[in-house]
């Protein structure tokens, strides 16, 4: 019989995450392929990599976009893309955007069909004087708060989107998920919560390198729904937002040809608990919020570890060791979208008694690949509705099959999670 013990994380902090720690007897990859019909005749893929044109650098989630239509996607840590254009689509033309970078806009004759390198020049308009709004940096961010209801969406819609939740245990991957999924996105200004419904998805992982422990997560795209920081502003800022942070005016750059505000915020003296700070990107033009790229400060470590950890073995002594976030959204006619989200979450067990600590290390992203506006005010059923407290991988089946994900748009994936799927596909070959 097996001996079951849990791990319950609480928060990422104020995202809703569990995290899982089974002890387990048993080594086996939990797979069932799937056989999934090839749709290429339906669709072109086309690969590359996004770089800076002087120094060669890569451009993580630089976003890709098919002009004239919702279709879109991001390049992963590695500047690299795959995007899928249906065939139906006459003379398709894409726009790369990054913040601090012109805009590039390229035909599917620039694109081919092998894998491309595009270059990205970086902005050199003379940036302008700051407005009056925009001189203090609390009524800046005020006024973003205040906007969202004309400057995001204000009708559902139904979106189409990617989700990726990789874990390492210290530096290999032990268990890997990938799904396609449907999000009815409410309006930012609601209260009803987003609704998710699961199209297809796969997973694989490998007890054998567990050891005893078996680690999940909880939550799966809701962890990135939550993150979502014009519809859950109290996800991350609280009621208590101007007493808790401090916000000062970073250097000002370019995206999308528009000019954008840098704001850095962090907690303010004297605040122990442990909170946020980073960066915010905002459209100096229509006050919007673009882009947050955050951590969490956990310099106070035992108060990190409970806002996290609500239960855990008497023999091990646990706590988070990092705790990124990113969020961004795209703009259509004038209002804006989530867009794209990555969370990075460390943990660190020490065991009594053992020698060798053990470090988790886990990357939720989720990017929405195509949308529309709801306008017949259709919804999922109840009965597809995938629960807040789901656990992608007890959802998921099948590696095997290369063309899985047929013509929806993926994250591509970055060499070490490549070599990992390879790895596995190699494996249930040998079986």
């Amino acid at each position: 019989m097996r001996t079951q013990m849990r791990f319950f994380i609480n928060r990422l902090p104020s995202i809703c995450l569990a995290l899982f720690l089974l002890f387990s007897s048993t080594n086996a990859f939990a797979i069932t392929p799937i056989p999934v019909k090839s749709e290429m005749d339906n669709y072109t893929e086309y690969k590359g990599i996004i770089v800076d044109r002087k120094t060669g650098n890569v451009l993580a989630f630089a976003n890709l976009m098919v002009v004239g239509t919702n279709v879109s996607t991001v390049t992963n840590t590695d500047g690299e893309f795959s995007l899928k254009i249906s065939k139906e689509i006459q003379n398709p033309k894409v726009i790369v955007s990054f913040i601090g970078y012109k805009n590039k806009q390229l035909s599917v004759a620039d694109l081919n069909r092998e894998k491309v390198r595009i270059e990205m020049d970086l902005t050199s308009v003379v940036l302008p004087e700051i407005s009056v709004v925009s001189k203090d940096a609390e009524a800046l961010i005020l006024a973003v708060m205040d906007k969202k209801g004309e400057n995001y969406f204000d009708k559902t819609a139904m979106m189409t989107a990617f989700y990726r939740e990789a874990i390492k245990k210290n530096r290999t991957y032990v268990s890997l998920s990938e799904a396609v999924v449907e999000i009815n996105k409410q309006p930012s200004t609601s209260y009803k919560p987003d609704i998710v419904k699961l199209y297809k998805a796969r997973k694989n992982a490998d007890y054998s390198k567990l050891d005893t422990i078996t680690f999940k997560l909880q939550g799966g795209p809701f962890n990135s729904l939550y993150l979502d920081i014009m519809k859950n502003p109290d996800m991350i800022f609280t009621d208590n937002m101007m007493s808790n942070y401090e916000f000062t005016f970073d250097r000002s750059t370019y995206m999308d040809n528009q000019l954008i505000y840098v704001l850095d915020f962090k907690q303010r003296p004297g605040k122990t608990e442990p909170l946020y700070y980073g960066k915010l990107y905002i459209d100096a033009q229509n006050l919007a919020l673009k882009s947050a790229v955050f951590k969490l400060n956990l310099s106070n470590r035992d108060e990190a570890a409970r806002m996290f950890i609500v239960k855990k073995p008497f023999n091990a002594k646990v706590y988070p060791i990092e705790a990124n976030y990113r969020i961004d959204y795209r703009e259509k006619d004038g209002r804006w979208y989530y867009g794209f989200s990555r969370i990075e979450f460390g943990l660190k067990i020490n065991w009594k008694k053992k020698l060798f600590n053990t470090n988790f290390f886990s990357t939720i992203e989720m990017a929405v690949t195509d949308w529309e506006i709801n306008k017949e005010n259709t919804t999922i059923s109840p009965k597809e509705r995938l629960r807040p407290s789901v656990i992608i991988g007890d959802e998921a089946s099948g590696f095997s099959d290369p063309e899985f994900w047929g013509e929806y748009n993926v994250i591509e994936p970055e060499k070490s999670i490549e070599t990992a799927i390879k790895k596995i596909q190699k494996q249930l070959e040998k079986k």
